[in-house]
């Protein structure tokens, strides 16, 4: 899905060996100014993959240019969402993400993960936060506080634990060693699947496997040693955007 976009007079498009991924902004206060920015992490990882990466402006406003102009999406972590929106009242101990995030990144989910997955969709992939509001947006539900109701909690605040991949799970590797640190946690992942659980059943991915490429996880592959669990999701997302450029 290469776009022509004009850029000081001249027609732009991205080229079909190195396809366009739009990666979503954290935005936060940095000496009492609003900020959106990236780790830089998710950035190296999308130019090793073959891909151009560029980081998006969080404004609703936007969420359908951004659909058309890019090649491939990336949904970053960060703190927690409100699920008012969603339906459910936000526990009061959540760490809330700005509005405008929230709000955008809805916003772009609900044209990038439809009900009926199209033929040559872009790629998306959610990290953390992002897996999170991947299954709001599908219609599913969150575990908003995991130390009230994981007894296992604390091995996701910070520390190693197994994943085991779901059966004729797509894009995962049967069993893996990951590395997460949450509080919440995907209850439900509304119409999309289970790809893959922790040792103590708490999920950690979810997709589409009627999508060409559609997944979310819990862990952070940008900052994973494991290539299976790390960097070749990110090969994996510029390939398919790749193929999709290239047809």
């Amino acid at each position: 899905m290469a776009i022509s976009r004009p850029v000081s007079g001249a027609s732009w498009r991205s080229p079909p060996d190195r396809p366009l991924v739009g990666v979503t902004p954290d935005v936060f206060d940095r000496s009492n100014r609003r900020t959106q920015g990236v780790s830089a992490a998710y950035l190296d990882r999308i130019v090793r993959a073959g891909g151009m990466p560029i980081v998006l402006t969080a404004h609703a406003d936007l969420a359908h240019e951004h659909a058309r102009l890019c090649d491939a999406f990336v949904f970053t972590g960060g703190d927690d969402p409100r699920t008012e929106a969603f339906g459910e009242p936000s526990d009061p101990r959540i760490t809330p993400i700005f509005p405008e995030r929230q709000e955008y990144e809805t916003a772009l989910l609900r044209i990038l993960i439809g009900e009926s997955p199209r033929p040559g969709a872009p790629p998306v992939l959610g990290v953390c936060l992002g897996m999170q509001m991947m299954a709001l947006v599908a219609g599913g539900s969150l575990d908003q506080h995991m130390p009230e109701i994981v007894p296992t909690h604390a091995d996701h605040m910070g520390r190693d634990h197994e994943l085991i991949a779901e059966a004729g799970a797509p894009f995962l590797p049967a069993r893996g060693t990951v590395h997460s640190h949450h509080k919440q946690a995907v209850r439900d992942p509304g119409r999309l699947r289970v790809l893959a659980r922790a040792h103590d059943g708490v999920i950690e991915a979810i997709g589409d496997p009627r999508h060409p490429f559609l997944i979310g996880v819990q862990w952070h592959p940008e900052r994973t040693e494991s290539a299976a669990l790390g960097q070749a999701l990110f090969d994996r997302l510029v390939e398919r955007a790749r193929a999709n450029t290239a047809g």
